[in-house]
């Protein structure tokens, strides 16, 4: 661990996008002992986040640095040869990143590694496998509900991986008040995803229905709450806006467009309707009435079969009549939402997790890829399908096109272990 039980856990926390941000800066604070703020990073790329964005989530007063992943390599290597190196880092990323700046890491050959925590930011509903995979080597993989952590585990277990490194927790952004009606007060939300639809024609249709629910009850605030405003990014690509969408429309008085934080819209909430979208789960935690919309189907791409046999799913027709669905208990209690007044305790297996593995002596190797004696036959072209970003400048001065272009080759060729060269030289730019 640090020096002594006694000095402060040093943390940092790589994010490739605002939400991603949102979830490791509180997961840094839920399972450590840190008292100051953790150090961020963001990387710099197609999701990277505005200020804005970044200052929307909430959760820092201060702005973390955009890097590639090169420049976080070094200043890792930096902290720790001026004897002040990280305790833990947060990896707040998609699967192929996790899984390049693990190798990165290892590669570095620190004296004292730090421990490497990853996760995922909400409702895990596709690629599962893949993804976990990714994040293998990881010391602790944090599930947010007992069901994902049964699924994780029988993942890596299934392909003759350890399951060690999976902690059951709940997601870190979690809170507010129980929801209370107040007379007078009658908000629907709808929660908006980048991509989930993706087409235009279903993103009208949601956008439509929205406004005639709107008109149909003159009484009611319709609220579309949104992710991002134009030209801004998150990790999926919006190629309908809503705000667009509705430019072609008459929306009535009580139909409105709204940004800002997610807990301080639910403040206002009776009803929250989404497709998929993680804000229900925050609005289960707090006991709002939640809708799972159904009028585009029940389809893994959509993510909204994670809520079959929540009691939850409902169509607009249904809603427009006046459905308040209830969720179903036994399904509640298994999703990490703790709305039973448990989630206090919720970190306190990862916490643990993470104090163990500080007091050791010193900490295993990072074993990020797959050989005959872990996992064999998982061979993923990390190069060709998830990249450190580096920005065009510093790809033609570096040579580092070149570089890419054959650690893909030979990735698909030989397997992961020939991506170790490639990160090193990364991080010694």
């Amino acid at each position: 661990m640090p020096a002594s039980t006694n000095e402060a856990v040093r943390v940092a926390v790589l994010a490739d996008s605002d939400t991603r941000w949102k979830w490791g800066a509180l997961t840094a604070r839920r399972i450590t002992t840190a008292t100051a703020e953790p150090t961020g990073f963001v990387l710099r790329g197609r999701a990277t986040p505005t200020p804005r964005q970044l200052a929307e989530t909430g959760v820092s007063t201060t702005t973390p640095s955009e890097v590639t992943g090169a420049e976080f390599l070094r200043a890792v290597r930096d902290a720790a040869e001026r004897g002040q190196g990280y305790d833990v880092i947060v990896l707040a990323l998609v699967g192929g990143t996790v899984r390049a700046v693990l190798q990165g890491l290892a590669d570095l050959t620190l004296d004292r590694r730090p421990v490497i925590v990853t996760g995922y930011v909400g409702v895990v509903y596709e690629k599962l496998t893949d993804g976990l995979l990714l994040r293998h080597g990881a010391d602790v993989v944090l599930a947010n509900s007992r069901h994902d952590a049964e699924r994780f585990r029988a993942v890596y277990e299934g392909v003759g991986a350890g399951s060690d490194s999976v902690v059951e927790a709940a997601l870190p952004f979690l809170g507010g008040a129980p929801h209370t009606p107040e007379a007078g007060r009658d908000t629907l939300v709808f929660a908006a995803q980048p991509s989930v639809p993706a087409g235009r024609a279903e993103r009208s249709y949601v956008l439509e229905r929205l406004i005639r629910h709107a008109r149909l009850h003159p009484d009611r605030e319709v609220l579309l709450k949104l992710r991002s405003k134009p030209g801004e990014h998150t990790t999926h690509l919006e190629e309908y806006p809503f705000q667009k969408l509705v430019r072609d429309l008459d929306p009535p008085a009580n139909f409105r467009l709204v940004y800002g934080h997610m807990g301080e819209v639910l403040d206002r909430t009776d009803l929250l309707v989404t497709v998929s979208s993680t804000a229900a789960l925050e609005a289960l935690h707090r006991r709002i009435p939640t809708a799972i919309l159904t009028d585009l189907g029940v389809r893994e791409p959509l993510g909204n079969h994670h809520f079959v046999g929540s009691g939850l799913l409902a169509s607009f027709e249904a809603l427009d009549k006046g459905l308040v669905p209830t969720p179903d208990e036994t399904w509640l209690a298994r999703q990490g939402v703790a709305s039973d007044g448990s989630y206090e305790e919720a970190f306190d297996a990862a916490r643990d997790r993470v104090a163990a593995l500080l007091a050791l002596p010193a900490l295993p190797p990072i074993t990020p890829y797959y050989t005959a004696e872990t996992a064999p036959g998982y061979l993923p072209g990390i190069l060709a399908r998830h990249r450190l970003d580096v920005t065009a400048q510093e790809t033609r001065e570096s040579g580092l096109r070149r570089i890419v272009r054959e650690a893909a080759r030979g990735a698909y060729r030989h397997g992961v272990q020939r991506v170790a060269p490639v990160i090193r030289r990364l991080g010694e730019l």
